[in-house]
């Protein structure tokens, strides 16, 4: 299926799931991104979930980071639509926040931080396939941002769904994940 049809049938499964569905798979979600072997994490840039968009919560996973790796830095997004780019903030509870256009929040202060800092990312996605490779909303935003992370970033998405046969028209400007996870399993791609 090509991204657009994945975006479609996606965002319905998303819109069609209960919120006790919702608490049940962020749940699993947690319990299997336990299990994946990481390395010590310096500095994890996370997408800030949307409830309205139906994404997979971050908190739990970020709070269990925290837990393994002392003096974590997290890092959140914030979208420039004139270049479709991300400036990446460092975040703590003292930052603020506000909700873009697209109906998700993003930081508005706090240090920037640079690129090759980043360990892990955590990723938003509606869909993704076999070979590692995630639907997103459409705009790039993530995909230009990978092409700038060092080679050894860890790529992390978080889905409520299992993994499609294939995205039929992937292209060079799609970048891999490492690892899904999702509330029954985990999908490990090019390591």
């Amino acid at each position: 299926m090509t991204k657009k049809e994945l975006r479609t049938i996606y965002k319905d499964k998303r819109r069609n799931l209960s919120l006790p569905d919702i608490e049940k798979a962020n749940d699993l979600i947690l319990i299997n991104f336990q299990k994946v072997n990481l390395p010590f994490i310096n500095c994890v840039h996370t997408y800030l979930a949307s409830s309205t968009l139906g994404e997979a919560d971050t908190g739990n996973i970020l709070r269990y980071l925290e837990f393994q790796n002392p003096d974590l830095k997290i890092v959140a997004p914030s979208i420039d639509l004139d270049t479709y780019t991300m400036k990446h903030f460092c975040i703590d509870d003292d930052s603020n926040f506000v909700i873009n256009s697209f109906g998700i929040e993003e930081p508005v202060s706090g240090a920037i931080v640079d690129v090759e800092e980043i360990d892990l990312v955590l990723l938003p996605l509606l869909a993704f396939d076999r070979s590692g490779f995630r639907v997103g909303y459409g705009k790039g935003f993530y995909d230009r941002f990978l092409k700038e992370c060092k080679p050894e970033t860890i790529k992390i998405g978080l889905s409520f769904f299992e993994a499609v046969d294939e995205i039929s028209d992937i292209d060079s400007f799609d970048v891999p994940m490492n690892y899904c996870v999702t509330p029954s399993r985990i999908f490990l791609f090019n390591k």
